[in-house]
């Protein structure tokens, strides 16, 4: 019996788990696996329909910084990863990476932003958190708080188009994932600074996102090693 399992875990599974971890590497899957822990932890609450005290506190501390400026500055930085602009930025991605005969990357983009929506959706109406209402928001949202929309998809959408740069521009990659980082950490504060989210649905967001987009990617990356053999 001992002796089918070690067959059956050296012909089937260490394989696979071993491409995974060259794919991915360690730190990359640590990182899935600590992230999937902290979202369980969440997910269970939000469930339980417990608060997060700190959610509340770091809402009212932030908003003690508003002012004028401050609110068109965040107004503007928000409507970056609205629908609108998503999908003008998806559209034009798209149309590059077709006209370029960049095939693969175009299909598995195409999956990572219909997932990124997918999950969205089904989340957000799964757990149907509602909204802070702690003081006069400058915006209306009507859809649920959980997990925040606008932090997951950034982290798809932009996090995707940073690698796909990253890929052909290796040269200028720090800088490409460096400012693909300020923006997507731009997008949740601004969300937070609007009070239009608790800070647990940016984690949540961000941390489902960086999961979907990580699958996409690894996926891509197998696909072209795969079709890498097949021409060699």
């Amino acid at each position: 019996m001992l002796r089918q399992i070690s067959n059956f875990w050296l012909r089937y599974i260490h394989p696979r788990l071993a491409a995974l971890i060259a794919t991915i590497g360690i730190v990359g899957l640590a990182s899935c696996l600590l992230i999937l822990f902290v979202l369980a932890k969440i997910a269970e609450e939000v469930l339980e329909r417990e608060a997060f005290a700190f959610d509340t506190t770091f809402l009212l501390w932030l908003h003690q910084f508003a002012n004028p400026s401050l609110d068109n500055f965040m107004l503007f930085i928000t409507n970056v990863g609205n629908p609108s602009t998503v999908v003008i930025v998806v559209s034009v991605n798209l149309i590059l990476l077709w006209w370029q005969h960049y095939r693969e990357e175009a299909k598995f983009f195409v999956l990572a932003c219909l997932g990124g929506f997918i999950l969205n959706t089904g989340l957000k109406l799964f757990f149907s958190k509602a909204r802070p209402e702690l003081w006069h928001r400058l915006i209306s949202e009507k859809s649920f708080s959980f997990p925040s929309g606008h932090a997951l998809g950034s982290i798809v959408l932009y996090g995707f188009i940073a690698y796909e740069l990253a890929t052909h521009y290796p040269h200028f990659a720090k800088l490409i994932y460096s400012l693909t980082v300020i923006l997507i950490a731009a997008i949740g504060i601004s969300r937070l600074y609007l009070g239009v989210h608790w800070p647990t649905d940016i984690i949540a967001g961000y941390g489902v996102g960086f999961l979907w987009l990580m699958i996409c990617i690894t996926m891509l990356k197998l696909q072209k090693l795969k079709q890498g053999n097949l021409v060699n």
